[in-house]
């Protein structure tokens, strides 16, 4: 049932305002009283029918004066704010102006989201004109109280931008539904006040009526009313205006999505790591790489077991030919007997230089990449090529030591494919996947209120490039070899220095030394090296791998050696 509700607001200031008004008119003579005419009409009585589906069929009968305006015009917005950053859509149809059913020939137009009526008032001969149109989007759904019957609210300004003044407002909307609240708005478009009368569910007003006046051109007058939703259909049509806030809006949907995309990507992620990522596991036990066998009370001598060159041992290690691959391979190749590391003879405050000497009958048969770097670093026919110098002479090749290298551990049987052709298929993958993900971002932020999905996108593309570069994938031999090489970097950092074989300390070190370059602990061994020194001669020639200038010392090792590691990287790697 409808609960009866009349108001009506204290009348004596308007009759004031009215008398005010009259006697100025008088002193101000016929003139005033002729514009006044023209710019205000006698009433705007509105006929309203609002159904069921909450379709508003609104007619407005407009009284002019006996002085009428050339136009009469009344604009109708098509949008108002809902809030921060939304806001009601209505759609406003079938707008046109008749007298006594006579088309009086209207023009219609959109503006500036407005519905504009622009009405040849001679055209209505004196005779009242009717505003009819049909409006949907003017009932709202109400959230929903607890143990409480839904319910929607019906809100419409009857009155809006007409062009004149008027004297009186009236109007009832018919309607089925029954009103549990009313209320009535008027006056300035900003800040409305209260309407002169309102009712509804009473005696005398059944139907939801109104009663104002006078008012100003471009003023409004507003009706609101409550009902159960049962009985007058929402169809309300919310639109947003963009907005950071709104785009990135946290709620149930949009966390739960954003929080589902990123449960996917990483199930996914991980289930491409897990396929195409992870090493397969070792068939048999770790690979022994090289051991020290006892030779003596207190002694022990190293041997490699496994022939596994430094570089190889690097590439498996980490996936990489890195610097210091290329590196303890040019030390490998010196101590095997390929060539020699001459340092040479430099001014007082000249920057240390070497060159490499070519030597023939070194041990082991060269590796495809040892030969290409050998030939680069020392050519079988030419001068000898300097550190200084390397880039140019060797820069060129350094790529193709790389290739020939991972080309190596997978001839090898440690890999099933090349650790960078793996890697760098992901990679790509991870920038194709970045950049969708950031073009539905931008969709998302610009279109919806799911940014949080794309930032979820946006994470996941970010882990493919992450896990991109743990996807090489060791085979069984290389997992084992792995494995191995654990142990032999262990016993490189932890194994005593001093228990060489006596005479033959700078030969066992020295073929250990390029292996600790790699992985670890090359400082404890090159010290080892110069305790091995046991006189105050100089040692220029005392190491086969190694000449120096006549007055160099054994104890200068350490000193010489990271400056021709850090020289030698850094002018072959920063070209």
């Amino acid at each position: 049932m409808s609960n009866p509700s009349t108001h009506t607001r204290p009348s004596t200031l308007p009759r004031v305002l009215t008398a005010l008004a009259l006697g100025l008119a008088l002193l101000l003579g016929p003139a005033a009283l002729s514009a006044h005419a023209a710019d205000t009409a006698k009433s705007y009585a509105v006929d309203a029918k609002l159904d069921p589906f909450g379709t508003l069929s609104v007619e407005a009968t407009v009284t002019l004066g006996d002085a009428p305006p050339a136009q009469l015009v009344q604009k109708f917005d098509t949008r108002r704010s809902a809030g921060t950053s939304s806001y009601y859509e209505y759609e406003i149809t079938g707008l046109k102006a008749t007298a006594e059913g006579t088309d009086l020939g209207a023009s219609v137009t959109d503006e500036d989201r407005q519905k504009i009526i622009t009405i040849d008032t001679a055209k209505a001969a004196g005779k009242p004109i009717v505003i009819s149109y049909s409006v949907v989007g003017a009932v709202h759904a109400n959230p929903k109280a607890d143990q409480h019957e839904a319910t929607t609210t019906f809100a419409w300004y009857f009155l809006q931008g007409l062009s004149v003044g008027v004297e009186e407002v009236s109007g009832t909307i018919a309607s089925a539904a029954p009103t549990s609240w009313i209320d009535c708005r008027a006056g300035n478009p900003v800040a409305p006040g209260a309407c002169t009368n309102w009712q509804a569910g009473t005696h005398d007003a059944p139907m939801p009526t109104f009663n104002d006046g006078p008012r100003g051109a471009g003023e409004v007058v507003m009706l609101t009313f409550i009902t159960p939703a049962s009985a007058l259909a929402a169809n309300e049509k919310i639109g947003h205006d963009w907005s950071l806030d709104r785009a990135f809006t946290v709620s149930w949907p949009t966390a739960l999505a954003a929080l589902g995309a990123l449960l996917l990507g990483g199930l996914a992620l991980w289930g491409l790591h897990r396929r195409a990522g992870r090493d397969v596991a070792a068939m048999n036990h770790p690979t022994m790489i090289a051991e020290f066998s006892p030779v003596a009370e207190g002694e022990s001598e190293f041997a490699m077991v496994t022939d596994v060159r430094p570089g190889q041992i690097g590439t498996v290690a980490d996936e990489r030919v890195d610097p210091v691959d290329v590196t303890g391979t040019l030390l490998d190749l010196a101590v095997r007997g390929h060539l020699r590391i001459v340092q040479l003879p430099v001014g007082e405050h000249a920057p240390m230089d070497w060159s490499f000497t070519r030597l023939g009958g070194g041990t082991g048969e060269l590796r495809p990449y040892e030969k290409t770097l050998l030939d680069a670093v020392a050519p079988a026919e030419g001068d000898p090529i300097k550190v200084s110098g390397i880039a140019e002479a060797v820069g060129p090749v350094v790529d193709t030591v790389q290739d020939e290298l991972y080309d190596d551990v997978v001839a090898s049987g440690w890999f099933d494919k090349r650790p960078d052709t793996a890697r760098n298929t992901f990679v790509m993958a991870g920038w194709i996947a970045l950049v969708v993900a950031l073009v539905v971002l931008g969709l998302l932020v610009a279109f919806t209120e799911y940014g949080l999905v794309g930032l979820a996108l946006v994470v996941i593309a970010v882990g493919l490039l992450w896990v991109s570069q743990q996807m090489p994938r060791r085979s069984a031999r290389g997992s084992e070899l792995l494995a191995g090489l654990h142990g032999f970097a262990s016993l490189l950092q932890h194994h005593r220095t001093d228990q060489m074989p006596k005479g033959r300390e700078l030969s066992e070190i020295s073929q250990l030394l390029p292996y600790a370059v790699v992985l670890g602990g090359k400082d404890r061994w090159i010290q080892a090296l110069v305790a091995a020194d046991g006189d105050d001669e100089a040692d220029s020639t005392k190491l086969d791998w190694y000449h120096a200038p006549a007055d160099w010392h054994l104890h200068h090792l350490p000193a010489s050696l990271d400056a021709f590691i850090t020289a030698v990287q850094g002018r072959l790697f920063s070209r």
